[in-house]
């Protein structure tokens, strides 16, 4: 069994570029288990940078101060997070400068599964009509930090203080994946062992408004459309599920996945999802219709179906889609990272990464993080190159038409199937 192809020769792939490294610190107690870096995030503004390392801890890094640090740090030398220095500009007295981030170190009081960053947008305002009750008060400029805990609460912190305020407590088992709506309402949704999906609206003090029941087993994550309109979950038995986050209805289940399905996320312009399975592929849907456009396959000959659950190594434990809407990367158990491009069948690039467990972009597109079971984070250049003005223009356009509107267009079927993603 193989990581490629035939046709593909590993030597002649190219190498992403490591841009640097954080380690968790070393902690006096047990070194087996508890380290594990389960998720990382990144800031919408790209103020933070965020990830679990282990043993309650969360670490939030200003991210422009990081890659000052990773430009300064020579190739063969480890940024080690166990004595950080301060990354906060400071005045002329040596006080931090109101309103500059600064390092925290959180702890959450229970192992962190889940982290997500959201901001508030002051038009998008709270489903609740009672708002004069209302505890807090969300500015346009405050930053929020949701943890996902063990024991299925979810806590919410203030990221540039470090404060919690609020305390979220209805999931029975671990709150595995955090996800906030992208368009600023506050409308945090959890994904949990408890087979459920929760629907909160942190503008209403943290109101729990809706359960999502759909799935039979765990559910590992979940995504939003980029226009908040359509949740994708994810979860053990093959689970894809698509929900209108209008009316909290199923759209539909996507059928193609072989053994459970643990990472999902939409493109920046909504037409195309990713997702990523124990069967050994990442594959590309049309979200609109249902149909997969494209596989990424981690193993070959590739498992038949009946076999897809073994203990093959190449289990894809995490997918991530990149900002410019033409590259994936997805981290495996064959020690590898991959950077893919949409419109390829084998990866443009690929990097060593032992026991990886997640993986997240950051907000230029720019960067790569990746976790491990040591509780360090990877860093990778992306692979760029120029995108060309059709791909811009079918962007821009995806963002406001579904395949279906874009096949009423009165333009030639080849302009149509390139808009639609088939060409892939």
């Amino acid at each position: 069994m193989a990581s490629f192809p035939d046709f593909v020769n590993e030597n002649e792939i190219a190498k992403a570029k490591v841009i640097g490294e954080l380690l968790a610190p070393v902690a006096p107690f047990d070194q087996k288990s508890g380290r594990e870096t389960w998720t990382v995030a990144f800031a919408p503004d790209g103020s933070y940078f965020a990830w679990s390392q282990g043993h309650r801890i969360v670490r939030l890094v200003p991210w422009s101060k990081c890659m000052t640090n990773f430009s300064s740090v020579r190739k063969d030398e480890r940024l080690n997070s166990a004595r950080p220095r301060s990354l906060s500009r400071q005045g002329s007295e040596g006080s931090l400068v109101p309103g500059e981030p600064r390092e925290h170190t959180i702890d959450c009081g229970d192992v962190v599964w889940g982290l997500a960053f959201g901001s508030s947008v002051p038009e998008k305002q709270s489903r609740c009509v009672n708002i004069e009750w209302h505890r807090f008060k969300f500015g346009q400029d405050q930053l929020l930090l949701a943890t996902g805990l063990n024991n299925g609460r979810i806590k919410i912190w203030d990221a540039y203080t470090g404060k919690l305020l609020l305390n979220l407590m209805d999931h029975t088992d671990i709150v595995r994946d955090l996800t906030f709506a992208p368009d600023g309402s506050l409308v945090l949704v959890s994904a949990s062992r408890d087979k459920t999906l929760r629907v909160w609206d942190l503008k209403d003090d943290g109101n729990m408004m809706k359960v999502l029941r759909g799935h039979q087993n765990w559910v590992y994550c979940s995504t939003f459309s980029p226009d908040s309109s359509v949740l994708c979950s994810v979860g053990a038995g093959k689970a894809v599920l698509l929900w209108n986050m209008d009316k909290y209805t199923l759209i539909r289940k996507l059928e193609g996945h072989h053994n459970d399905v643990v990472s999902c996320e939409f493109s920046p312009d909504g037409a195309l999802l990713a997702t990523a399975s124990y069967d050994t592929r990442v594959i590309v849907w049309d979200p609109h219709t249902g149909t997969i456009l494209l596989e990424m396959g981690h193993l070959f000959p590739p498992p038949s179906p009946i076999f897809a659950g073994g203990a093959n190594d190449r289990w894809v434990r995490s997918v991530a889609f990149c900002h410019d809407g033409r590259h994936i990367a997805s981290i495996t158990d064959d020690r590898l990272v991959r950077f893919w491009r949409i419109d390829e069948k084998s990866p443009q690039a690929i990097g060593a990464l032992t026991n990886g467990l997640c993986c997240a972009f950051s907000t230029d597109g720019s960067i790569l993080a990746a976790g491990s079971r040591d509780g360090s984070v990877h860093f990778w250049a992306c692979p760029r190159s120029v995108a060309s003005l059709q791909h811009l223009c079918r962007m821009g356009l995806r963002r406001v038409l579904t395949t279906q509107q874009v096949y009423t267009l009165p333009i030639p079927c080849c302009m149509q199937d390139y808009l639609a993603y088939r060409s892939l």
